[in-house]
């Protein structure tokens, strides 16, 4: 099997990861659907978000498949005003990547990322590894190193 950009990054900076596949249900790509799919708990599961801030400037948010982003959080984490989702016909354009598949490493453009806090809280986090049915299992630590991500409390 063909490594994602994901993968290949990580193996490059020698961050240590461990790959996970799933089989892909286009009706259901959420994060409980991967948890139960590849038999971790959900509080590892981290998915993916995309917002845009007012100032025309745009950010990863990555949270545990337990929460429910808050916008108010991220936008004061970002000390910006307001922060909204990106549409879906702007995730890929933005990112490379189509949802169910969306990672802050390898993609098309960096911005900044955001990790909750929930996150150092685990052993280890499970990220999209770029492509729908392909997911990565690293160290939190080693996540926010890599993208210099910021923690933040997310509500």
């Amino acid at each position: 099997m063909s490594k994602t950009n994901v993968e290949r990054l990580l193996k490059q900076s020698k961050i240590d990861f461990e790959s996970l596949t799933y089989p892909v249900d286009l009706d259901d790509l959420s994060a409980e659907a991967v948890a139960r799919k590849i038999n971790y708990p959900l509080s590892t599961i981290f998915k993916t978000l995309v917002l845009k801030m007012v100032e025309n400037k745009y950010v990863f948010v990555v949270i545990s498949g337990e929460e429910e982003l808050s916008l108010k959080a991220a936008a004061k984490a970002l000390h910006s005003k307001k922060v909204a989702l990106v549409s879906m016909k702007e995730l890929e354009f933005l990112t490379g990547y189509i949802r169910g598949g969306v990672s802050a490493i390898g993609a098309k453009k960096n911005f900044p990322v955001l990790l909750s806090d929930r996150a150092i809280h685990e052993p280890f986090i499970i990220i999209s590894a770029g492509k729908r049915g392909h997911q990565v299992r690293l160290n939190p630590h080693d996540f926010l190193s890599f993208t210099q991500g910021i923690l933040f409390t997310n509500g």
